[in-house]
């Protein structure tokens, strides 16, 4: 074989390596579909203004998971006991650091609004992950509080529009938030 012939078996190799590596990542990626404000507040079991107190992560069955305990601060829906276990694929051990794209994280002290998913006697999930998860934050200026969906920034698959979209809620007032899941949990007890 001569050297052009060789080095284009190389490339010919490489190139094709490359092609398949693109494929596993974007087999192996994930893909959320888009869940509409009422529907979130239908299927969850609880809905809830939950303040950060700390998290744990550990191995489990070969994968690593994260307990995050929440201060309830405001019932929306259903019964929660004072403080609430949310666990989540994901989080640190040691020098090892395990990220799924749209699994919230949280920081102690911080407040969101979380659409819950699960019961009392063990730990709840959250429901649609990013896209159930409502980070507040004041504004500078005017001091008002503010809602910001986690996944108004990502790119969540519409099924009925057969696309990918960027949507959800951005600095939103609380209040108006408040109004809007009031309103779709009416409709859910009709």
């Amino acid at each position: 074989m001569s050297y052009v012939e060789r080095r284009r078996f190389l490339w010919i190799l490489f190139l094709g390596g490359l092609a398949l590596l693109v494929l596993a990542v974007a087999a192996s990626a994930t893909t959320l579909s888009r869940l509409k404000f009422e529907d979130l507040a239908l299927e969850s079991t609880a809905v809830a203004r939950l303040r950060c107190l700390g998290a744990t992560s550990q191995w489990e069955q070969g994968e690593i998971w994260t307990e995050t305990r929440f201060e309830v601060v405001q019932r929306e829906k259903g019964t929660l006991p004072g403080i609430v276990t949310v666990r989540l694929l994901g989080g640190q051990v040691g020098h090892l650091h395990s990220h799924v794209d749209e699994v919230p994280a949280f920081r102690p002290g911080e407040e969101v609004y979380l659409f819950l998913w699960g019961n009392k006697s063990d730990s709840y999930q959250v429901l649609g992950w990013s896209q159930g998860t409502f980070r507040i934050a004041r504004n500078p200026q005017s001091g008002l509080e503010m809602v910001t969906q986690d996944s108004a920034a990502a790119s969540i698959f519409d099924p009925q529009a057969r696309a990918f979209r960027h949507g959800g809620i951005r600095n939103l007032p609380v209040s108006i938030f408040r109004e809007k899941l009031h309103k779709a949990l009416r409709r859910e007890n009709q």
